[in-house]
């Protein structure tokens, strides 16, 4: 089994391209109501759905993996993206930061490298 596709709910389509396409994200697909799109490495998709309303209260964090944070996030910041937490070193060996995308869906970027699969405590199979 592979987790390769997250959708989310956007009360306007087209600020989420602009967003989404600014993080990186390839568009590939484009309707009325519905997006997708590729990450720039790998085979992972995600979506956006248009909704009426995006629940409010969500605890869902999306986490987003580059390989220069630092650099990201100045690109990012340049670019008007505002930012909840910037790049920090945190005690699960991960560099992130945290964000919001304009409907206020909980974002990390960060660079984890072979931690996020294999850090020190990894459980034995």
């Amino acid at each position: 089994m592979r987790l390769n596709q997250v959708t989310v709910g956007s009360t306007d389509l087209d600020r989420s391209v602009r967003f989404y396409r600014l993080l990186g994200l390839r568009l590939i697909v484009e309707t009325e109501h519905y997006l997708r799109f590729e990450c720039p490495a790998g085979d992972s998709t995600f979506s956006v759905d248009l909704v009426d309303a995006v629940p409010g209260g969500e605890q869902v964090t999306l986490y987003f993996e580059t390989d220069d944070l630092d650099a990201e996030h100045h690109r990012l910041a340049e670019a008007g993206v505002v930012f909840d937490a910037p790049p920090a070193d945190m005690p699960w060996l991960w560099r992130e930061a945290r964000l919001r995308d304009p409907d206020g869906h909980r974002l990390c970027l960060f660079h984890a490298g072979r931690d996020r699969r294999d850090p020190p405590w990894r459980l034995d199979t």
